[in-house]
């Protein structure tokens, strides 16, 4: 830790150091509804991208060209850019290597700080102690030059992001107390998200609706009972606007539980309606 430390030191020359220049520093946006990737080419090392999922935290990854540049760990430091003397550098994290891809990932909080130094100005440095599994030092910036506009369409992005992604949809429990089939305000407000994200995603071609029951009661009137509800979620999905076309009803009484049927709380989870999306 401490040779890390020092390697942030002004006059350090022993340093392998990768960084764009001010004239090198670009930052691309790439834009959707599915994600917000804010990113930057460092020269001759790779590429560092601040990227936002839908229904994610945020991300960050230091993604080298070739594989075996770092190995180990390496500590992340918020040092002054060359046009700021005196500003004081502020540790941010110490992250380990994957071993396999030599990437380095942050997780949502260091990378949000990673964000606030950039718009301070600043340039975080990953300093460590081997490169190549040689024995020289080394350092990669990230350069300010040029972030504050393309933090601007950033933020912009994230105003127009989904609030789920197809991960958090593509396979729904919706749970229905006993001998009910009628939405309540949660199943609604979860099915809103669905419908959202199948009008928005145009590779959504099916959505598989599917009714449950326990095995309280008669088999028939349980088959009855899943009817109603497979049907209740599938009117809803229609009004709003997700097309009848693309929607597969089915109901199946007490005959797929997911659990025994021997425990209260085992019964609850089997009063269901499944609801799967499929892509092209």
């Amino acid at each position: 830790m401490a040779l890390l430390l020092l390697l942030l030191l002004p006059g350090c020359a022993q340093a392998v150091v990768f960084r764009a220049s001010i004239d090198q520093s670009v930052w691309e946006m790439e834009t959707s509804r599915f994600f917000c990737r804010l990113s930057q080419s460092v020269p001759a090392f790779g590429r560092a991208v601040f990227e936002h999922e839908a229904g994610e935290p945020l991300r960050f990854r230091l993604q080298p060209t070739q594989t075996f540049q770092l190995s180990g760990s390496a500590m992340l430091v918020a040092q002054a850019s060359p046009w700021q003397p005196g500003e004081a550098p502020f540790n941010i994290a110490e992250v380990e290597v994957d071993q396999q891809s030599g990437v380095l990932e942050l997780d949502s909080e260091a990378a949000s700080q990673m964000l606030v130094a950039l718009h301070r100005g600043m340039t975080p440095t990953f300093s460590s102690e081997r490169w190549y599994e040689s024995d020289e030092p080394v350092q990669i910036g990230i350069s300010a030059a040029n972030f504050k506009s393309a933090y601007d369409d950033y933020l912009g992005c994230l105003d127009t992001l989904l609030p789920v992604n197809y991960r958090q949809v593509a396979r729904t429990a919706l749970l229905f107390p006993s001998a009910a089939w009628q939405l309540s305000d949660a199943t609604r407000e979860r099915l809103d998200l669905i419908a959202l994200y199948i009008k928005t995603d145009d590779s959504v071609h099916s959505v598989y609706v599917d009714g449950h029951s326990d095995n309280y009661g008669r088999r028939l009137l349980n088959r009855d009972l899943s009817k109603r509800r497979a049907e209740e979620v599938t009117r809803y999905l229609v009004s709003q606007g997700v097309s009848e076309d693309m929607i597969t009803t089915r109901y199946h009484g007490e005959r797929y539980p997911v659990v025994p049927n021997n425990t209260a709380e085992n019964r609850a989870r089997n009063r269901r309606v499944a609801i799967r999306l499929e892509r092209e």
